[in-house]
Formats: structure tokens, sequence, C-alpha cells
């Protein structure tokens, strides 16, 4: 005699379960579901459409199982969330940009070409970030399942204080202020040259980019300005506003590491008075790399502080 629907869901809900449950948690089950079924066929259902319903109802065995079993059944639930997402974007922050860095570095001291020190940085980068992502929520959901403690407990000294997201007057003031000062930089190395060597002042930037590429380095700052008063006057930053922000970085860095990479960015006078003084091509090549991370540095900082304050001011 083919077993019934009932009996078929009790054996899928029970066989998970330990062996010293599965008894007391069958005959807890019959009798609701008996109970559920009579309730039905008192209202007049068909008997066979009755217990369907019911254990319809019920739902999926083996989630009922798990309630039985008290076993979790998301990956990382409500109780290490916040901790596992707190400590991921530490690691993350701090571990990649070390490794990409370090990473750089290698390549460029190996002969890799600055193409090949950005490739070979932005894929480890992104192999190491998924590496860390991957074992650290692994970590959690052991924790999850073990029911074991992370030994952090929440305090009110935990509280963030209020911070500024950089809107305020003083903010404006000093943001015109550094700007002003690089275009007085770019003014007095055309005029009087900001390198001194052997007494003689030489201009740090190539002469060739006067005048068309240093007007597209100024329109730059020019609007980098502009966006600072936008920025004052509305009080707050915005999805806009961290766009232009992030555009400008990268038209900042686009504009120089292709400069760059032509040899048009630094004046040769000023390389080869170097080369004079002892600086071999090895040193020339490190020092090279060093100023393609600073300026991917900057940029990127640049775009993470616009994109941090625009969702600090859409929380507020």
């Amino acid at each position: 005699m083919p077993a019934t629907l009932t009996t078929r869901y009790i054996d899928a809900t029970v066989r998970s379960l330990p062996t010293e449950v599965q008894e007391d948690v069958r005959e807890e089950l019959s009798a609701s579901i008996a109970d559920a079924v009579e309730a039905r066929l008192a209202q007049g259902e068909d008997p066979r459409a009755a217990e369907r319903a019911v254990l319809t109802e019920l739902g999926d065995p083996a989630v009922l199982a798990a309630g039985y079993a008290d076993r979790p059944l998301q990956l990382i639930g409500p109780r290490y969330f916040l901790t596992w997402l707190r400590l991921l974007r530490l690691v993350l922050m701090i571990v990649v940009p070390v490794v990409a860095v370090i990473v750089g570095l290698v390549e460029g001291l190996s002969g890799g070409s600055v193409g090949d020190v950005i490739g070979e940085v932005i894929s480890v980068g992104l192999s190491v970030a998924v590496h860390i992502a991957f074992w650290v929520t692994v970590a959690f959901a052991v924790l999850e399942r073990s029911g074991a403690e992370t030994g952090l407990t929440w305090t009110v000294d935990q509280l963030p204080e209020q911070r500024s997201t950089g809107t305020g007057r003083a903010d404006l003031i000093a943001s015109l202020s550094f700007l002003a000062l690089a275009l007085g930089a770019l003014a007095w190395d055309r005029l009087r040259g900001l390198a001194t060597v052997d007494g003689e002042t030489l201009q740090a930037l190539h002469p060739g980019l006067w005048s068309a590429g240093i007007l597209v380095l100024v329109a730059l700052v020019l609007l980098e300005a502009a966006l600072a008063v936008v920025i004052y006057r509305r009080g707050r930053w915005s999805i806009g506003t961290a766009v232009a922000n992030s555009a400008l970085a990268v038209g900042f860095m686009s504009w120089s590491l292709t400069l760059l990479g032509r040899e048009q960015l630094l004046n040769p006078e000023l390389l080869a008075a170097a080369r004079s003084h002892g600086v071999d091509a090895e040193s020339m090549r490190i020092l090279g790399i060093a100023l393609v991370l600073l300026i991917v540095g900057i940029a990127l900082w640049d775009i993470v502080d616009g994109w941090v304050k625009t969702a600090r001011d859409r929380r507020r």
C-alpha cells in the first residue's frame, strides 16, 4: 500500500533530525497535521484536498526540520552580519591598497611598462579582494552554525561623532587656497623654474606643455574650484557633484599618465641633470613608478572621498 502524503511529509521532515528527537517530532507533527485536517473536514472539504492543503501550508519539510533543530538557513544571520560587514570593509581597505602598491613596485622593478604595472595591480587587487571576501565569509558562516561568540559587544562609546562632510566655509577656503597655490606653482615653474641644479633653475614640467597642455590642466583646476563653490552653496554633496568630482579626478589622472607615458610631462633637461648627478636608470624607473602610483592614488582617494561624503549627506 503506497504511503500517504502525510507519511511522506513526516518522513522527509524527521530524516535530518538527531535520532533521539525523531520519534517525538514524528508524534507531534502527526497530531498537528491530523487536527488541521479534521478542522478542514468539518468545514466540508474533500479529505485528499484537505490533506494537501494542510501540508502545503506547513511548507518545505527541510525548512520545518531546520526550525525543530534550531539550525540557521542563512549563510550569515543578523547576529553576526554587522560584525562581518565591518570587519570585511576594514580588511579590504587595509590589505588591498598595500598589496596593490607592493605589486606595482615589484612589477615596475622587474622591467614592466606602465600598462603592465596597472594591469597587474588591478588583476592582483581584484584577486586579493575576492579571497578576503570568501575566507572572511566562510569564517563567519562557521561561527553562525557553531554558535560561538565573537567577543565583540556594542556599547554607547562606539557611537560615531558628528562629522563635517566638507561643505563649510573653512573647507571652501582650504580648497580654493590649495587650487590657487597649484596655479601659482604652474606660473612660477614657467617664469622662474621650480628645480635648482648647480645653481641653475630649471622647469619641472616639460616646456612643450605650454600652452595647450597647461591649458587643459588649468581648466581642470578651475572646474575643481567651481565645483567647490557649488558644493558650498548647496551645503551638501549629491550624486551629481560626486559624479562631477569623479570625472575631474579621472581627467587629471588621464592627463598626467598620458603625458608621462609619452615622456612629455617632465622637463628632459631636469631628467638629464639627474642622470648626470649619479641617478642611474634603475633609480629613474623606481621614481617613475612611484610617480604613477602617487597620481593614481591621489585620483582614487579624491573619488572615494567624494562618494563617501555623498553617502553621508544622503543618510542625513
